[in-house]
């Protein structure tokens, strides 16, 4: 019986929906349960249940399943891959076999023939047999099977080195191998990709919510990291035969009607060229300022800054804490189409409609300060640099603020009140930096707690740090883990932040050279300053994460 028909007997699926789901069907070339899933009509649970009462199949959840390393080599990986479907357990030669879609008859006979056992099917979710498959049998490991073809690594370590770079990098099979590797970066949330050569191996590893995981990939991986990093050089539009220094391209992706761009470094390395890619998503740039997370009395007084007509407006934070995003989100929120803005970016992450940007390139002569001094030529209103690294830049955008222009930039410090004293040591004179610093935001990231596992407990007295406050009479949250967020206990981001506004008494300890210790003392006893770890601790209170997260990424 046909998938929709037994959907719409079991009163699952209205007979207009599959219609139209056909229709979708027809036109993409996807399964007709993924289409229906994918459409919001049929819920993936729903599917499964169909499938159970209509054709008598057992439901197995796969996050439990533990098959011995005998039961996964009976079948080879581009049967897997290609059949959707796995092994599991065998037992008096009959083999299990877990699968989301038992309708393709066909291709279970023909698992009877590969392995010589008699079948017996069971069902399982869709998400959890994607994982399952990649868990044991690794991100792209029919391609690699393929790759492999039955030679030695000793064979084909040989033929890397006597084959042309370029046509292996272009080989099917390889295209496909990293076509599969960043289409499972962006699958798992991935904020960067790292492929890293050693003496007897490639690692690769995913960046995930600011934690380093492993890929999964097959150790037959290493054969090929060569290919691999040509492959990615072409995609990059870089030089396939330098070898001898570092290369900087980017690669534009289109994964699931999603645009993403990706950085590409590469950097020679003992033992080969390592890669980073970070991978941008088109649609962070439309985040607006009240999706960040911040507390509401930081959003209004940061929205009232910067609707100012002039001054310096700086983010800081470490690399990777979403400085970036909160610029674009402020330019988002200020650029009209009477309000011209540029920015001076390296490299420009994301295209913002409505702004003018620049791209940095020292080839040419053109770094932050001399793009700055530039684009004041082009009568701008507004000016972002996209970070103020050296005493050049910072004389360029505090001329650029006591000329009349709002001036947003970021600084790689601690804290807020650190910004202050970092541009004093960069050799801007005091009266200056008093006179055009407007406020200083302070951002970190802290991991979500994950919603489909957390639990809320209430720690001893004891166990809470002396400023935490009241504990909920609910509780605070606690990491457990699940098959959703990989078993960490965490899916997601959320920013903390603090916020110095300039007032008379910070202008006046700025023009002594007053500590960065002194300057948050004063505005903390004026009330013009909250600490990135009084919102992370809130936000522990709000259930959004956990305090050993809090904890860890900021100090009392």
């Amino acid at each position: 019986m046909a998938l929709g028909t037994m959907l719409v007997q079991s009163g699952v699926l209205a007979a207009e929906r599959l219609a139209e789901a056909v229709r979708e069907q027809l036109r993409s070339g996807d399964r007709l349960d993924q289409v229906l899933v994918r459409l919001g009509f049929v819920h993936r649970s729903d599917l499964l249940r169909t499938f159970s009462e209509r054709l008598h199949l057992p439901i197995i959840d796969l996050t439990e399943a533990v098959p011995d390393a005998a039961t996964l080599r009976l079948l080879p990986p581009k049967v897997i891959f290609k059949l959707r479907c796995a092994p599991v357990s065998r037992a008096n030669g009959t083999l299990r076999i877990a699968t989301s879609d038992p309708t393709d008859l066909a291709s279970f006979d023909e698992l009877r023939i590969v392995t010589g056992h008699a079948i017996e099917l069971v069902l399982a979710d869709e998400e959890d047999l994607q994982k399952y498959i990649r868990q044991h049998y690794g991100v792209a490991g029919d391609t690699l099977d393929a790759l492999g073809g039955g030679h030695t690594g000793a064979e084909l370590e040989h033929a890397s080195l006597d084959t042309d770079e370029t046509a292996q990098a272009q080989e099917a099979s390889v295209v496909r191998l990293v076509n599969d590797l960043l289409v499972e970066a962006v699958r798992e949330r991935a904020t960067d990709v790292h492929i890293e050569p050693y003496e007897q191996d490639l690692a690769i590893r995913y960046r995930i919510d600011g934690v380093l995981v492993d890929a999964g990939v097959p150790p037959t991986v290493r054969r090929f990291r060569n290919a691999i990093v040509s492959r990615l050089k072409i995609m990059a539009n870089l030089n396939i035969a330098e070898k001898r220094r570092p290369q900087d391209g980017r690669i534009s992706l289109r994964i699931k009607g999603q645009e993403h761009d990706l950085r590409v470094s590469v950097i020679p390395m003992l033992f080969g060229e390592g890669v980073v890619l970070r991978i941008l998503s088109k649609s962070a740039v439309l985040t607006g300022l009240s999706d960040l997370g911040m507390p509401t009395g930081i959003e209004t007084r940061w929205n009232a800054l910067i609707e100012r007509p002039h001054g310096i407006m700086l983010v800081t934070g470490p690399t990777g804490s979403g400085k970036s995003t909160t610029l674009y989100a402020s330019l988002r929120r200020i650029v009209t189409p009477e309000v011209k803005a540029i920015t001076v970016e390296d490299p420009v992450e994301y295209h913002v409609a409505g702004v003018n940007q620049i791209q940095v390139s020292h080839q040419v002569g053109l770094d932050f300060a001399a793009g700055l001094r530039a684009i004041l030529r082009h009568d701008p209103d507004v000016v972002m640099i996209g970070e103020i690294r050296d005493k050049e830049t910072a004389d360029a955008a505090v001329q650029a603020s006591l000329t009349g222009h709002l001036v947003f930039s970021t600084l790689h410090t601690n804290d807020s009140a650190g910004a202050a004293t970092r541009l004093l040591d960069m050799g801007v004179e005091p009266f200056l930096v008093a006179s055009t610093v407007e406020g200083i935001l302070a951002q970190r990231l802290v991991r979500r707690v994950c919603i489909h596992c957390v639990e809320r407990v209430t720690p001893k007295h004891a166990d809470l740090p002396p400023d935490f406050g009241a504990v909920p009479p609910e509780g605070i949250p606690r990491a457990v883990g699940c098959r959703e967020c990989r078993g960490t206990g965490y899916r997601g981001r959320v920013g903390i932040y603090e916020l110095l506004t300039a007032t008379e008494a910070t202008r006046e300890l700025v023009m002594t050279r007053a500590s960065s210790g002194r300057i948050v003392e004063s505005a903390l006893r004026s009330g013009d300053l909250a600490l990135l770890r009084v919102d992370a601790l809130e936000k522990v209170r709000a259930g959004l994460t956990t305090l050993d997260e809090a904890l860890q990424t900021t100090r009392a």
